[in-house]
């Protein structure tokens, strides 16, 4: 993206939202967009997008500094990896631990497509 949107914005969250808020929004719209999920072709340009917002709000530091200076802030300072290192912890605390935010869409649907409901396999190669 050539521009970026308002991180509040891409969450669809006011400044004056808790982290319990923040972290709420974004669950809700990681899950509308993962691109396992959603098969529209702009969708994983959505998940990295609400992902990136997500990483600066949840963390007190950057959002302070995003707040102050807006993307200059956290732009300028990190990189990123650095912006999404410090979330790893707040991914795998939505998304079901060590495994990271792509394992929930492994357990659900498995890795060739089909999906796991109550310990049964159906379809793809689970």
């Amino acid at each position: 993206m050539s521009s970026k949107r308002d991180y509040y914005e891409v969450l669809g969250v006011s400044k004056s939202s808790t982290p319990d808020e923040i972290k709420s929004q974004y669950r809700k719209l990681a899950l509308k967009f993962h691109p396992d999920k959603n098969k529209s072709p702009d969708a994983a340009e959505h998940f990295k997008e609400i992902s990136e917002a997500y990483a600066v709000l949840s963390d007190s530091e950057k959002r302070k500094l995003y707040d102050t200076y807006g993307h200059a802030g956290v732009d300028g300072k990190y990189s990123t990896d650095d912006i999404f290192q410090g979330s790893r912890a707040n991914f795998e605390d939505i998304f079901g631990g060590a495994g990271g935010f792509e394992s929930i869409f492994e357990s659900i649907f498995g890795r060739g497509g089909g999906f796991r409901f109550g310990g049964f396999d159906f379809g793809g190669s689970c």
